[in-house]
Formats: structure tokens, C-alpha cells, sequence
């Protein structure tokens, strides 16, 4: 049986249980565990270990409890809004820089532990909406920058890359954007359906 774990923000966590390792939220993790567990029963065990609120130093600052300790086969991480979003209203952000060299060392110590495991980069994104529209200049701005910079994590270390602002951008041509992220960073239970859609197609390709 292999061991997939999600690590992330609030977009992950979704309201995972910290106690029962099977109770995975509400979002994209949990619709990616319903969809692979039933294509292949008993093939995986899922981990989700998203904390809301985390930035890139918070992942980095639990490397060994929620990273290494667990052993992965597959590790997927989402990160970098936070980054953005608390410097926009606690100015307790992560700058762009520091998110590239924290990522950078995040990544480069897990292999060094654990060189068999496989790991997803998945790419930041943000809309207009209620969260976001005061300070839209500065999310706009700003959270792209994080993207390229997940981006280019992923090719420092030949990871795949599973791109989501496009599919984003697109989708809120067909509805508001709310319809799919409810405040403009979380996704609503299509936005969910999004990013699951995504990442399945990049992991079927891993």
C-alpha cells in the first residue's frame, strides 16, 4: 500500500480531523481519496496534514513531524497565498525571495530523506472576491509572483508542476468567481472539483 500525503494551508486542511487520519476534510483531498480509492481499493493510504493559516517557513518549520516522519510515496503541496494574504492584513507575509530559498530548502531535505518519494508541486492562485477585492493590486500582483516561484521550484528539481490560475481564470469566465473560489483564495466545492480534476492528471502521469 502507498502512502499519499497532502500537505498545505487552509485550502488543505478543510476542516481535516488532527485526531482520525481517514476524516479528510472537505476539499480537493478528500474528493482525490473518494476518486483513487475507488479506482483502486486498497492500493493507498491518504494522509492530509493541511494546517490553516500556514505559509511556506510553517511547512518548513514541521519538515520532520508531518514530512519525513510519515514516509511518503507521494507528497503534494499547495502553498503561497498565505504568504501574500498575511502580509496584506497582519504584514506577517513571506517575501518572494524567502518563499523560493524556504521552498528550496523544504524540498531539497525531503529528497535527501526520502529520494524515492515523489513529490507535486501545485501552483497558488487567487480571484477577485471578498477577501481579496480591498487589497486586489497587491493579491494580483503578488500571488502570480509566488506561482512562478513554485514554478520554479518544480523545475529546479525536475518535479511536476500542476498549473491552476489558468483553470481558474477560465472557469470564471462561465461563472463569478465566488462560484468557485468563495472569498477569492477559498475554493468552493467546484473549486475543489477543479483542483482535484487537475491533480489526478498530473499524478496519473507521475
Amino acid at each position: 500500500m502507498k502512502t499519499i500525503l497532502f500537505q498545505g494551508d487552509s485550502i488543505t486542511d478543510c476542516g481535516r480531523s488532527r485526531e482520525v487520519d481517514t476524516v479528510y476534510g472537505e476539499g480537493y483531498a478528500a474528493l482525490i481519496t473518494a476518486a483513487l480509492g475507488y479506482e483502486a481499493p486498497g492500493a493507498y493510504k491518504f494522509l492530509n496534514r493541511g494546517i490553516g493559516g500556514n505559509r511556506i517557513v510553517d511547512l518548513y518549520a514541521r519538515i520532520k513531524c508531518d514530512f519525513i516522519n510519515l514516509k511518503p510515496d507521494v507528497l503534494s503541496i499547495l502553498i503561497g497565498v498565505n504568504d501574500v494574504w498575511h502580509e496584506a492584513e497582519i504584514q506577517n507575509g513571506v517575501d518572494n525571495d524567502k518563499f523560493f530559498k524556504i521552498y528550496c530548502m523544504l524540498i531539497e531535505e525531503i529528497k535527501e530523506a526520502l529520494p524515492d518519494t515523489k513529490i507535486m508541486i501545485i501552483e497558488p492562485f487567487v480571484l477577485k472576491g471578498p477577501a481579496t477585492e480591498k487589497a486586489w493590486d497587491f493579491f494580483s500582483t503578488e500571488v502570480p509572483k509566488r506561482a512562478q516561484k513554485a514554478k520554479e521550484v518544480a523545475e529546479k528539481f525536475g518535479l511536476p508542476f500542476i498549473t491552476l490560475q489558468d483553470k481558474f481564470d477560465e472557469a470564471a469566465t462561465k461563472c463569478e468567481p465566488t462560484y468557485w473560489l468563495a472569498d477569492g483564495v477559498h475554493p468552493t466545492l467546484a473549486g475543489h472539483e477543479l483542483i482535484k480534476n487537475a491533480w489526478l492528471e498530473a499524478f496519473k502521469a507521475l
